[in-house]
């Protein structure tokens, strides 16, 4: 008998790690950008991302007609804004803070840290989300306001990203 047990060890302690190899693969959190309907809750858009990736509010400035791209990075479960890029000043622009103008037009840094961002998608503003080199017309997507966030959610949880939203085109 104890010779048995010293063959069969290599052999647990073998199904023992794959065990929790894919324990742990399946306990590991993978972070998903949502875009919901401020109302319902309901997800209408979800995304995979990861820490340090950019995520970006694209719009039209209602007055000026220029675009404005306010810059996300993933920080956790957490939008960090990291800063605006506009073209012209209007309403609603920084005003009072430190501007950088380069090629890609006037930079304001930002360190804002959001855990839900809401946006009224319109027309006008014709509002965008750019996720990696994905982009996501809001406007289309929604019927009203929205919540953009960050969810930690297990590889092996068994909610369905949403298949049916195909992005708008590729940059």
């Amino acid at each position: 008998m104890d010779r048995l047990n010293k063959h069969h060890i290599p052999v647990i302690v073998f199904a023992v790690l794959v065990a929790t190899a894919v324990g742990a693969s399946f306990a590991s959190a993978e972070t998903t950008l949502v875009v919901a309907d401020a109302d319902s809750g309901e997800h209408l858009l979800e995304v995979p991302v990861n820490d340090g990736d950019e995520v970006v509010l694209s719009y039209t400035h209602s007055v000026e007609k220029t675009p404005v791209q306010d810059v996300y990075v993933v920080n956790g479960t957490d939008l960090q804004m990291d800063k605006m890029v506009f073209h012209s000043y209007g309403a609603g622009l920084p005003a009072t803070e430190p501007v950088e103008q380069t090629d890609d037009g006037f930079v304001v840094q930002a360190n804002e840290s959001y855990e839900k961002l809401p946006v009224v998608p319109g027309s006008i503003a014709d509002h965008t989300l750019i996720v990696g080199d994905e982009q996501y017309d809001l406007v289309e997507l929604s019927e009203g306001s929205i919540i953009i966030s960050l969810t930690d959610r297990s590889i092996g949880d068994t909610l369905p990203l949403n298949s049916s939203v195909v992005p708008e085109h590729d940059i």
